[in-house]
């Protein structure tokens, strides 16, 4: 026969909770692996997609909403990054505030948009109209087939040396921006 102690040690079996810092701890740790996998599979598919490039980056000679002339070989030496785009891509001006941020807080790294559509006057007025704080250059139906442009936003970083030391197609983030250029 059971006792009244035995009756209310299984009243107080009934196991607690856990507190809410530990509730918080274990969503927060969930979501972030799933955050990061996210930000991994995003990654992994930009680069799939990305055009498939020679080693060396391709010449070219472009001009500017501003008129100035821009020749990709006058930059060696430096590391840079080209951001094909289009005023009508949502994505692309989704990412301007990152590539805006990041050309003034790398002034030593040039960045280049590369406009695949619209006359300069309307590039200069998106130019405005979208904050853009980096030369936009006027692409040609050469450039945009040497870099394979078929995805828009497109952005290509160019080495030192001159190679193509990263490509990504889709909208590229600010952190990832920062890593392919190291």
């Amino acid at each position: 026969m059971r006792d009244q102690d035995d009756i209310e040690d299984e009243d107080t079996d009934e196991s607690e909770p856990p507190p809410l810092w530990a509730r918080i701890a274990r969503v927060g740790a969930e979501w972030g692996l799933t955050l990061l996998a996210i930000a991994a599979i995003w990654i992994t598919v930009g680069a799939m997609r990305a055009p498939a490039l020679p080693e060396a980056a391709p010449d070219f000679t472009l001009r500017s909403t501003d008129g100035d002339v821009v020749a990709l070989s006058a930059l060696q030496g430096q590391t840079v990054v080209l951001n094909f785009w289009a005023t009508w891509c949502g994505p692309c001006r989704a990412e301007i505030p990152a590539f805006s941020k990041f050309a003034r807080n790398n002034p030593n790294i040039p960045v280049y948009g590369i406009a695949v559509d619209g006359t300069v006057g309307q590039l200069r007025s998106a130019q405005e109209r979208l904050g853009i704080d980096y030369p936009v250059l006027v692409a040609d139906e050469q450039v945009q087939q040497d870099y394979g442009v078929s995805t828009i936003p497109t952005t290509v970083v160019v080495g030192p040396d001159g190679s193509v030391a990263a490509a990504h197609a889709g909208i590229m983030l600010r952190p990832q921006l920062w890593w392919a250029t190291r």
